[in-house]
């Protein structure tokens, strides 16, 4: 860094008082020279270790490639073995799910462990995980926190849970090896290879995808694989994707709402190694005197396994999941629920209604409740509530129907006029 007074004249003339500086003066420059590269470095490393992803400094020279080449590599990366570190930061302007799991009943005692339980902590805030994989048979995920780590470890056809701060553990068993349910599914999520599977799905006609120019992630040279919505109405601005140059491993997503602001999802490593995991990191043995809960039958698995990964169905691809049936209007059932999904690509809408209004009552008695956290809205499907988050929004109409997706409150209100 250059100097802040590259003027500063050391060998000014002792004979002449009004033309040299005082030592007051050289004090005061010693001093900025000295404060100002320490409180640099300072504000430097607070970045680091805020953003540790973007420590890397300038783009990589790459050769030229295209963007369906670039899909095409991704879809070819052959690479199972992988470890490292993952940052994940999710704003999509929630409360923490946490505390809110915690308010719903989650976490409570004989699920502590569950992961269908703790994984929902990834939708906010911003999280600190280990991963490592060897092939689709041995997968372990471990979310750090201040004073304790919850890991899930897959390891064939065993799945076990561990949270340290409670002592408990869960496990379950996928029947035969190389099946894998929703818990042992859970251990290989949280990665941005699992974002960049979701993302392009949307692929297609409602797409647009482009190459957007070269950058390093974790030490390592990478392609941006640029994906955005032609269609209107969708509250998702961009994906970007970094793709290692070398291997086609997608090491970074970043998903930008089309309002602006920071991103609404980042999740990129900021260590990575490609060597294979040590054995041992898919060895699990309860603690002595842990709290050890076995999975349900087979039934509850499966129930449990509906719907896609964290965050995963803010995606148009696995929007489906969000009632386990298939694309574009399909229709199912989720509990009592009978669900469908209306639209197509970016602007898909899940569509849900209880038989005869069965269950909101209680909510139609608390209107006033419900209007502190929406707003009222009206159409020709009559009235309802509207409840907005960065990406998300859902419309809950008085008659019982609710329509939610990745959409514009003006989608939402002309999905419940044509489904009338």
């Amino acid at each position: 860094m250059a100097p802040i007074d590259s003027s500063d004249n050391h060998g000014g003339t002792t004979g002449n008082p009004a033309g040299a500086a005082t030592r007051a003066d050289r004090l005061r420059r010693k001093a900025s020279r000295t404060v100002v590269p320490v409180a640099v470095a300072g504000v430097a490393a607070a970045t680091i270790g805020l953003v540790p992803a973007l420590a890397d400094s300038g783009d990589p020279d790459l050769p030229k490639i295209t963007a369906r080449e670039l899909v095409a590599k991704i879809a070819a990366s052959d690479t199972q073995r992988i470890s490292g570190t993952v940052k994940i930061t999710t704003d999509l302007g929630i409360p923490s799910l946490g505390g809110l799991a915690g308010s719903l009943g989650q976490g409570t005692e004989g699920a502590g462990a569950a992961p269908e339980d703790r994984l929902t902590e990834l939708a906010s805030g911003t999280h600190t995980l280990k991963v490592a994989a060897d092939g689709p048979d041995k997968q372990r995920l471990t979310i750090l926190q201040n004073s304790s780590e919850y890991s899930l470890i897959h390891n064939g056809d065993q799945v076990w849970a561990y949270d340290s701060g409670s002592d408990e553990v869960f496990h379950a068993q996928t029947g035969a090896a190389g099946h894998t349910d929703s818990r042992s599914r859970g251990a290989a999520e949280g990665t941005p290879q699992q974002f960049a599977d979701e993302a392009l799905k949307a692929v297609g006609d409602t797409t647009s995808v482009t190459v957007d120019g070269t950058v390093r992630v974790a030490g390592r040279d990478a392609y941006q694989l640029l994906i955005k919505p032609k269609q209107s109405g969708s509250t998702i601005g961009s994906v970007r994707i970094a793709v290692d140059a070398d291997n086609g491993v997608p090491l970074r997503f970043t998903l930008s709402p089309r309002s602006g602001g920071k991103a609404a999802v980042n999740v990129g490593f900021t260590k990575v190694d490609f060597d294979e995991p040590a054995a041992s990191s898919f060895d699990f043995t309860p603690p002595k005197g842990a709290k050890v809960t076995e999975a349900g039958d087979a039934a509850d698995q499966e129930a449990a396994g509906q719907g896609g990964g964290p965050l995963a169905d803010l995606l148009p691809g696995g929007l489906g999941g969000l009632e386990g049936t298939g694309g574009a209007g399909s229709a199912g059932s989720a509990g009592n629920l009978k669900t469908k999904t209306v639209g197509e690509g970016w602007t898909t809408i899940l569509r849900a209604e209880v038989p005869g209004g069965e269950g909101l009552s209680s909510a139609k008695d608390s209107s006033s409740l419900l209007d502190a956290f929406g707003d009222k809205t009206s159409g020709k499907f009559g009235s309802g509530t509207v409840f907005s988050t960065r990406l998300v929004n859902a419309l809950i109409t008085d008659q019982g129907k609710v329509y939610v997706g990745a959409v514009t409150r003006d989608a939402l209100v002309r999905a419940a006029n044509a489904d009338r």
